[in-house]
């Protein structure tokens, strides 16, 4: 049974870029809602001075991380007047194919740290 996959992108946001972020986020939030479902969390958060953002992304499963990267970097070129990607975390094994994009998507100068191995917990779905 494939686990679930937690990946975290930690991002710049551009100076004097905030107000563009805010603006664009909740309608990237609604294309990936609708377009991706098996994205199960697309959550974004900003430091107090709005110099950085923060985007947890949580897939079920490798499967549902594949098809949220397709188009990927459509939206990355999109929001480059405004964000610059840092570093991402990668919490699961998502699978060879969609390390090796990661990979490649990172080569770019992000930093990138990989914690594969779950030793357990769960995710609630819906309230109990």
């Amino acid at each position: 049974m494939s686990k679930p996959i937690v990946f975290i992108s930690n991002l710049r946001i551009k100076e004097g870029k905030l107000d563009m972020f805010k603006e664009a986020f909740p309608q990237v939030a609604e294309e990936i809602k609708i377009d991706k479902p098996g994205t199960v969390a697309f959550l974004a958060y900003i430091n107090e001075d709005g110099t950085e953002a923060t985007v947890v992304h949580v897939f079920p499963d490798g499967e549902s991380m594949a098809l949220h990267l397709q188009g990927a970097g459509e939206r990355a070129k999109r929001s480059a007047e405004w964000l610059q990607a840092v570093r991402w975390e990668i919490y699961g094994d998502p699978g060879d194919e969609v390390m090796e994009e990661m990979k490649k998507f990172a080569a770019s100068g992000i930093a990138m740290t990989v914690k594969p191995h779950s030793v357990g917990g769960y995710i609630r779905f819906k309230p109990q």
